[in-house]
């Protein structure tokens, strides 16, 4: 009798006990669910946070850079390859509801890899006459009506005697963001050796004239330079100056764009120490920077540029300041992209 009362309390603790893993793994199984939707969630207002207006589902990200005019690099054959993606247009499009990855199927970290490699048979197109459409598509023009970007600019500047608009080519990682700032700011802004101009300070400079693929960004209008120069755009760019005898005085360097032009000219009759020494002489104000020293120089508390004075608004400031995509440029080599929207 007691066996069989004490079996029949077994039992009821199994019960109990396998109730209570029930009841454990629902519980886990929602709070599972719970995070899972708090981090996506999270996940789109981050992703849609730093990517601008949040017009189109940037679920993954991808405008977190795309999205600045002036975004290029250059191919192998100097061409400038525009990157730039305008969220509104895009939004607008045929394809404006479908995700990047869903046709640039290849891509997966940045740098990138296999970007060129699109697949428009995911989800739709899937038909053979489709298929054959697509294949007479030059695909490479694809995004042009949603980029922009500077393709000539008025720089009399030495630097740019030897230095494509475009010169950041090193680095895979980031050298698209920082060729960005070819249509913002100068390179001395970056680049020169403040030690050597102690007294430097930061402002706008004169107009260059500027043609662009695409919509213009950071123009204005001057209506006397057009008669003069028949241009309809210019651009005006954050520029380093020096207080000279009381009068404002520009510390981009033009003085050495004729012995630049010499230097181009002569190059391959030049010996290596002839080049180097007149490389050195070229770069005697110039520093190469870490890529995290010129990110927080600019964009954070300590900014060597006062964006307020230079005519920024507050929200524009708080955003160049505390720039989101920073992170990314001085954290990673390499960036996976999260697949948080994945079963």
């Amino acid at each position: 009798m007691y066996e069989n009362q004490i079996e029949g309390l077994h039992a009821k603790a199994s019960d109990s006990y396998n109730i209570q893993v029930k009841i454990r793994v629902m519980v886990v199984d929602e709070m599972k669910f719970f995070f899972r939707r708090i981090m996506l969630a999270t996940a789109a207002w981050i992703w849609l946070g730093l990517s601008g207006n949040g017009i189109a589902m940037d679920t993954e990200g991808c405008l977190t850079c795309h999205q600045y005019p002036g975004l290029a690099k250059l191919k192998e054959t100097r061409q400038i390859s525009i990157l730039h993606i305008d969220e509104s247009k895009y939004a607008a499009s045929a394809h404006g509801k479908f995700a990047c990855r869903k046709c640039h199927t290849a891509i997966e970290k940045v740098p990138h890899t296999g970007e060129l490699q699109v697949d428009c048979t995911t989800e739709c197109h899937l038909s053979a006459k489709d298929k054959r459409l697509i294949g007479k598509y030059p695909l490479s023009r694809f995004h042009h009506k949603e980029q922009s970007a500077i393709i000539a600019l008025q720089d009399p500047s030495s630097c740019r005697t030897c230095h494509e608009l475009y010169p950041h080519s090193e680095n895979n990682m980031v050298r698209a963001l920082l060729n960005l700032h070819t249509g913002f700011m100068v390179c001395e802004v970056c680049h020169l050796n403040k030690a050597n101009f102690p007294d430097s300070y930061y402002d706008w400079n004169g107009a260059e004239i500027a043609d662009f693929s695409g919509q213009p960004f950071g123009t204005f209008y001057n209506p006397n330079l057009k008669k003069a120069h028949k241009s309809n755009h210019f651009i005006s760019r954050i520029s380093v100056f020096t207080l000279a005898n009381g009068e404002k005085r520009s510390l981009v360097n033009t003085r050495d764009s004729g012995k630049a032009k010499e230097f181009i000219r002569l190059i391959n009759s030049l010996t290596s120490a002839e080049k180097e020494k007149r490389l050195a002489f070229f770069h005697r104000d110039i520093n190469r920077k870490e890529i995290s020293v010129a990110c927080d120089e600019c964009h954070s508390t300590r900014s060597i540029l006062d964006f307020q004075k230079l005519g920024f608004d507050q929200k524009t400031t708080n955003n160049l300041v505390n720039l989101n995509i920073k992170g990314l440029v001085i954290k990673y080599k390499t960036f996976y992209f999260p697949r948080l929207f994945e079963n």
